[in-house]
């Protein structure tokens, strides 16, 4: 049996929700200690992407060229700069994934959990071991771990948001939001394909693998995709923040008959 309180938050979303539903209920008085976490994480998660893409498109501006990577930020006067919105972005998706449990959209132990996990693990290995500098002499070890960062958070984020995105594909509310998060996921796998194609013709001729192609317009062009597609989940936790814990799962069964479902959130994972 629910309690007088739970029945009425539960009168309160009796419509679909989301930036991409038409028809967004507003809470009742009392609806708000029980999304305000949620939604607090979700916007502040994204906001923190945002600022992300602007602290490095600034330091592209104002400093570049375009043609050198970016983790070259971290290795001249402008790498507090560069820690700090690697840092914000790898916080911020933690954030967007917290929310994201909250409301019964996935659990941590699933996979797209833990690929997100690791791309948030992979961004603070950058962020503490930075790259190789030439110029100071070579520290090979830090640079190894700085590449290996690299490539497990590039790696990771597609594969997060497409587990994310993939049970909820054709789902009566969020399905919407899925199949835009499912889109970015599979543009950030597009995106990564140069690198990878640079890595094969690396191994197999004598050019270095980074020589292939000119790195650094390749690695803002993956940087794009993939913050991108964090963002897309961002605004979908941001509407899934606007639903009582128990209906994420609940709304997302609505038929025209009379639900007969557990009022429980049955998490997909």
């Amino acid at each position: 049996m629910r309690s007088r309180a739970e029945l009425n938050l539960s009168e309160s979303w009796e419509h679909p929700v989301g930036f991409l539903n038409p028809g967004t209920a507003r809470a009742r008085p009392g609806v708000g200690r029980y999304v305000l976490i949620p939604r607090l994480a979700a916007t502040g998660g994204s906001l923190a992407v945002v600022v992300t893409v602007a602290m490095v498109g600034l330091l592209d501006l104002t400093v570049g060229p375009l043609r050198r990577t970016i983790s070259e930020y971290a290795l001249g006067d402008y790498r507090p700069v560069f820690d700090v919105a690697v840092l914000l972005l790898a916080f911020g998706s933690l954030a967007i994934l917290a929310a994201l449990v909250h409301k019964g959209l996935t659990r941590w132990r699933s996979g797209g959990s833990i690929a997100l996990i690791l791309w948030s693990v992979g961004l603070l290995l950058v962020v503490a071991f930075p790259k190789t500098n030439w110029a100071m002499g070579t520290n090979q070890v830090s640079g190894s771990i700085h590449r290996f960062g690299s490539m497990l958070a590039f790696v990771s984020l597609p594969i997060a948001i497409i587990l994310l995105a993939r049970p909820w594909l054709k789902d009566h509310v969020w399905g919407k939001h899925a199949r835009w998060t499912m889109a970015s996921g599979v543009l950030s796998v597009i995106a990564f394909m140069p690198i990878l194609y640079a890595i094969v013709m690396g191994s197999m001729g004598g050019v270095r693998w980074w020589r292939v192609f000119p790195l650094g317009y390749i690695e803002r062009i993956l940087l794009i995709a993939e913050v991108g597609a964090v963002l897309v989940v961002g605004l979908w936790a941001i509407a899934a923040s606007r639903v009582a814990p128990w209906r994420v799962g609940e709304i997302s069964r609505t038929t025209s008959a009379p639900s007969t479902t557990s009022s429980t959130t049955r998490t997909r994972s």
